[in-house]
């Protein structure tokens, strides 16, 4: 039988998030049209997550917790990463809080960078984990949207380059699930125009129309 899931968030300062995307985009007035947008990335899949029939709590590791601190209206919990910096290390971090609270938990690892991600797309990944380590590729097969560790497992994080191919040879299981709109994480503006093809949610589409950003 499938558990719910604790999930860990990482994002790094709004400001300094997503730069490919951001040499991609042609923003009218700079920075803080970015900011915007990589706010609005994290909220709707923050919103997806917290819609989730499957998902217990969502745990957001924040670099600059200030910076996100608005994203609390979703019904997740932020603190502010401590101890060695980097993507991996603030997912051993969450997990490790997680834990602390329940030792038996499934802890899960969500990049935030899922505009389009449904409820049922994630609930689907995790019933088919059930109960085991394992993750969702994104569409390239090469990275990594979401990472679940075993019932009271380590979550074992190996993100970055060719994570999917890292998080097999440390045991994980690759789910083969369907679930279009949990593998379309945005990194450069044409992942943006496929997820706006999938069904944006709304504080993304509100930014991107309102800046027109997309043709």
């Amino acid at each position: 039988m499938a558990v719910d899931v604790d999930l860990v968030v990482p994002l790094k300062p709004p400001r300094a998030g997503k730069s490919r995307l951001r040499g991609g985009l042609g923003y009218p007035s700079g920075d803080g049209d970015h900011e915007a947008l990589v706010l609005a990335l994290a909220a709707d899949t923050l919103a997806a997550a917290t819609g989730s029939r499957r998902v217990r709590r969502v745990l957001v590791v924040a670099s600059d917790p200030a910076a996100v601190v608005g994203l609390r209206e979703l019904g997740v919990e932020i603190v502010a990463e401590n101890g060695p910096r980097g993507l991996n290390a603030a997912l051993r971090q969450g997990a490790r809080e997680l834990r602390r609270d329940d030792p038996h938990a499934v802890i899960g690892a969500l990049q935030a960078d899922l505009p389009s991600l449904l409820p049922d797309d994630l609930d689907a990944a995790i019933a088919e984990a059930d109960g085991r380590r394992a993750f969702t590729a994104d569409r390239q097969g090469t990275g990594t949207t979401l990472l679940l560790s075993s019932a009271g497992g380590g979550l074992e994080p190996r993100f970055g380059e060719g994570s999917a191919s890292a998080h097999v040879a440390s045991g994980a299981v690759a789910l083969d699930v369907t679930a279009p709109s949990l593998r379309s994480d945005v990194d450069t503006a044409d992942d943006l125009v496929l997820a706006r093809n999938l069904g944006l949610g709304p504080r993304t589409a509100a930014v991107v129309g309102e800046l027109c950003l997309l043709g």
